[in-house]
């Protein structure tokens, strides 16, 4: 009987923790996957066996939770994860089908990633004092603006990854792809100058290159954090966030070289829609341009 209950007690843990050991998921990620499970199991009530579920009940609530506030984005990876767990289901308990399977999330209106002006970017560089963690945090940024990374690649860094003569970085991108992007010169020397304020030591190639108080590579919590901290220090009334930053590499980049293959490869999209959406950017900003500068466009402000 014992063996019975833990047999169907099971399944939700079996799954993450398959997650977590056989593919390495971030825990981040991991964390996600645990929300949408218990997201499925309080619109499970009264309880269906997971067994029974079909995909009537699933699209009723994706319906409740869509009522609940929940976008279309948020919708479409929970049932994406529900989808996975389902498919877990029927791989190891065997179970006849999935019922995630044809319900599609309602859709959210499109939404350009928000990116600050290059005068902004500029003014988000600056340094903000000598001391080490000052020092750290104007590292961080310059980094982030140089190369576009992730925050997950950011805070994964370590000395050995850093290329001076190269002039590169190389990360772990998404499926643990990785990839080499260039580091500019302001960023090379704001790391240099981190790095000679470094307060661990002896400092080796597996050395995080940004770490907390404890020594550890600082938390993706508190990288954002700093950021969040500086653009206020700086008097920045935009909301910031490391994504901010790389959206901003990236449609400064587009502007700049009109390279949509190298802006692809620099952020590690697998697919080129992914990348597309910064032409939507880099119209806004030839839009702006003109409506500033054409004297037809002015003369229509003007009318």
């Amino acid at each position: 009987m014992k063996a019975t209950e833990s047999t169907e007690v099971a399944p939700e843990k079996a799954w993450l923790d398959q997650l977590r050991f056989e593919r390495r998921l971030s825990e981040h990620t991991l964390t996600g996957y645990t929300r949408d499970l218990e997201a499925l199991k309080q619109c499970n009530q009264p309880p269906t066996p997971l067994r029974k579920i079909n995909p009537t009940q699933i699209r009723r609530w994706i319906g409740r939770l869509h009522g609940q506030g929940l976008s279309g984005r948020s919708l479409a990876r929970t049932l994406s994860a529900w989808r996975g767990f389902f498919d877990y289901l029927i791989q190891v308990h065997h179970f006849s089908i999935n019922p995630c399977r044809g319900v599609r999330p309602p859709k959210s209106p499109h939404r350009l990633p928000h990116a600050l002006s290059p005068d902004q970017a500029s003014h988000m560089m600056e340094s903000l004092g000598s001391r080490p963690i000052d020092q750290r945090d104007h590292a961080m940024m310059e980094l982030f603006y140089s190369s576009g990374l992730r925050l997950s690649e950011l805070i994964h860094l370590r000395w050995g990854d850093l290329h001076r003569e190269e002039s590169l970085v190389r990360v772990s991108g998404k499926g643990h792809k990785i990839r080499e992007i260039p580091v500019g010169t302001q960023a090379w020397l704001a790391l240099d100058q981190w790095r000679r304020l470094y307060p661990t030591l002896p400092l080796t190639h597996e050395s995080p290159v940004f770490p907390g108080p404890n020594g550890r590579p600082l938390s993706a919590r508190a990288v954002q954090s700093r950021v969040k901290l500086r653009a206020k220090q700086l008097g920045m009334e935009d909301r910031v966030h490391p994504h901010v930053l790389r959206h901003s590499f990236a449609s400064h980049l587009l502007q700049s070289s009109h390279d949509l293959r190298a802006v692809q490869e620099m952020l590690g999209h697998t697919h080129l829609t992914s990348t597309q959406v910064y032409t939507h950017l880099d119209f806004q900003h030839l839009a702006a341009v003109y409506d500033q500068t054409h004297p037809r466009a002015k003369r229509n402000n003007n009318s």
